[in-house]
């Protein structure tokens, strides 16, 4: 081997060399940098290889209140009853974390969770209760009468399976059953690993799900007082606070939860939105929930931490009239599609004639949006969005059902 070949063999290494180094310094420090004893001990084994790859989570993790209390990774993602492992890099883990994992710590959370029309029930409204035991059946049948024994929408067929996935199913999964026995998603509220009861409080995080013509929720709170005020002020308040002690001084400003599940001033957390609840407001025709009175005593408790008795009554009154105006309506309305299903006018198929979307409109959209804001303080959506298309709806359904029996007496 002559001079000139070993010169440029070390040129070559030598560049190879330098370029190596140039290349990695302009790396990002998140990807080269070794990780720290107190990383390490935060997170477990498992920060020394998502900190290269999927770093948000690493990151999100260390910020959230598990870290704080040492629970690892590990504590999290390992294998729970009725769970299934997966062999990951030496460690097995669960191919999913479920409730089964997180009542590990929170169980009476959990256990205020199950009986919540969020579980259960809501995914039955959307696919049926085949999934369900007939125990559980029957017992949360008890809890909310009517909201177990019924077949799945018949939205979700009559749309497709494509729409019913990534639309119906996204909200309603927060009640389906895994494979573990435990129902829901408690990470669609908390986010994956912040696990955060900040981002639980946002009205915005229950508006993923609660908004639009059905379940107008986050639009009437954001038009209403409360909504407005929160958004002007939010910075001033102590989003983060436990719920457990949570006082007006660190919400003195409701969102969503504040009123439906928080322990304001020494309440009493819930994780049961149904528990201050009166009315089924959501229903075709309102009537009162199982123990009403408890409950509308307990919402009324958390209305007084901010309020006077003489207002929350009459807020309370005002919308018990507007309950029953709106049955009124309604009645009045069923009334007529009664009428046509006896004389055989109606189809028995859902969704296949133009007077049965008027009348799924009139109350499961306007209806529901005329109670939902009686009560939370939206004026407009009691009148122009509720009350108006009721009687808009109420005109074209006496016209369908007039044209129907002009074309049967043909």
């Amino acid at each position: 081997m002559n001079f000139r070949a070993v010169f440029i063999a070390i040129v070559i290494g030598t560049a190879l060399i330098v370029s190596a180094f140039v290349i990695n310094s302009l790396r990002p420090a998140i990807v080269v940098g070794q990780p720290n004893v107190d990383l390490v001990k935060a997170s477990g084994k498992c920060a020394e290889c998502h900190r290269n790859n999927q770093y948000s989570i690493v990151h999100e993790y260390e910020m959230s209140k598990h870290a704080t209390k040492g629970v690892t990774c590990l504590d999290c993602h390992q294998v729970a009853t009725g769970q299934t492992g997966t062999n990951h890099n030496g460690f097995v883990i669960n191919s999913g974390v479920t409730p089964a994992n997180c009542k590990t710590c929170h169980a009476a959370v959990y256990d205020q969770f199950v009986r919540s029309r969020h579980a259960a029930p809501s995914w039955v409204a959307v696919v049926g209760n085949q999934d369900f035991s007939p125990e559980m059946i029957e017992q949360m049948e008890k809890l909310h009468p009517g909201s177990m024994k019924r077949p799945g929408h018949p939205l979700t067929k009559i749309e497709g399976e494509s729409a019913a996935k990534s639309g119906c199913i996204t909200c309603h999964a927060i009640g389906k059953p895994n494979a573990d026995g435990t129902i829901g998603n408690c990470t669609l509220c908390h986010t994956r690993h912040t696990s955060s009861v900040e981002l639980a409080r946002m009205p915005s995080t229950c508006g993923q799900c609660h908004l639009g013509p059905d379940h107008s929720q986050i639009e009437i709170y954001t038009q209403s007082k409360h909504g407005i005020i929160f958004a002007a002020q939010k910075d001033l308040l102590n989003l983060k606070a436990p719920s457990d002690s949570l006082t007006t001084k660190d919400m003195f400003i409701p969102t969503c939860a504040t009123c439906h599940m928080s322990g304001l001033n020494g309440s009493g957390v819930t994780h049961d939105p149904s528990e201050r609840l009166s009315y089924n407001l959501f229903a075709e025709v309102t009537t009162l929930r199982p123990n009403a009175d408890r409950a509308q005593d307990k919402m009324k408790h958390i209305c007084l931490q901010c309020h006077t008795p003489p207002l929350v009554d009459r807020i309370y009154k005002e919308g018990a009239a507007v309950v029953d105006a709106t049955n009124e309506k309604v009645l009045a309305a069923k009334s007529i599609m009664d009428a046509l299903k006896a004389e055989g006018l109606l189809s028995t198929n859902a969704f296949s004639m133009p007077i049965q979307f008027t009348y799924f409109d009139l109350w499961h959209y306007y209806g529901r949006t005329a109670k939902h804001a009686a009560f939370m303080g939206g004026a407009d959506y009691v009148q122009w969005h509720g009350n108006y298309p009721i009687l808009e709806q109420t005109v074209e359904l006496k016209e369908q059902a007039a044209q129907l029996r002009r074309e049967n007496a043909k």
